[in-house]
């Protein structure tokens, strides 16, 4: 830009005339009838410069008032990767591989009532053959809880390839963000895919938790029936009882 020279060259011109008009000069001379006054072309030279002087403050306020709007723009700029609607299908996959859940779902009041059923203490009354189909049911239950926690582990190791590439993209693109908006979205989405993760395996410890109490419970009832055949098979019978038998027809 050429201001400052031009600047300069005045600044001393008006210097230099200041100093004149503080001497005493010739009176103003007159030229084929134009009359030159050497205080009012020094006044003149002074007005220009420092007018000239007020525009380049006003330019550089521009540049930077412009500086200011491109930094905003850039703030205020979205990061152009999400990972969010993945992220929530993933969930959405754990949460149907638990409500698949066999026997006994992820239910406080569907847990009280099979419980009520299969797990209490043995009829005394009960048939021989009853409390068989029960102990059979009660296997069976755990058996299924034990495949259930396995769905549910696999789910989970299925979606570590789905959390490493949003990780990469997550990481890409806040390498590359512009402005402050950008940087933080990036971290939000980064604690999003914790947060995903934290589910799995929230979701694998769970069905493996049930699946382990619910063999646990067919071990006591298991033992609480055992006791109740025991307790039938030594039970004291009527013994024998002597009654008349015909051999021979006449």
């Amino acid at each position: 830009m050429k201001f400052p020279r031009l600047r300069g060259v005045l600044a001393a011109g008006a210097a230099m005339l200041s100093l004149a008009m503080l001497a005493p000069g010739p009176a103003p001379a007159q030229f084929g009838g134009v009359v030159y006054d050497p205080t009012n072309y020094a006044q003149n030279v002074l007005t220009a410069a420092r007018t000239l002087e007020q525009i380049n403050n006003q330019i550089r306020q521009l540049q930077n008032q412009a500086t200011s709007l491109v930094n905003e723009a850039k703030n205020l700029a979205s990061l152009p990767t999400t990972v969010l609607e993945p992220l929530q299908q993933q969930i959405r996959q754990t949460q149907q591989l638990l409500g698949q859940a066999q026997r006994i779902a992820y239910d406080v009041q569907a847990i009280q009532t099979r419980f009520g059923q299969e797990y209490k203490a043995p009829d005394l009354t009960a048939s021989q053959r009853s409390l068989v189909e029960r102990a059979e049911g009660r296997w069976q239950t755990s058996v299924a809880a034990f495949e259930d926690a396995l769905k549910v582990q696999a789910g989970a190791v299925a979606n570590i390839e789905g959390t490493r590439g949003a990780v990469s993209d997550l990481v890409t693109a806040s390498q590359s963000a512009t402005g402050a908006l950008q940087a933080a979205q990036a971290g939000n989405q980064l604690l999003a895919v914790q947060s995903q993760q934290l589910a799995d395996l929230i979701a694998s410890v769970t069905a493996m938790g049930r699946a382990q109490t619910l063999d646990a419970a067919n071990g006591a009832a298991a033992k609480a029936q055992a006791r109740e055949q025991l307790r039938r098979f030594l039970a004291p019978g009527r013994g024998y009882v002597a009654t008349t038998t015909r051999l021979f027809r006449n």
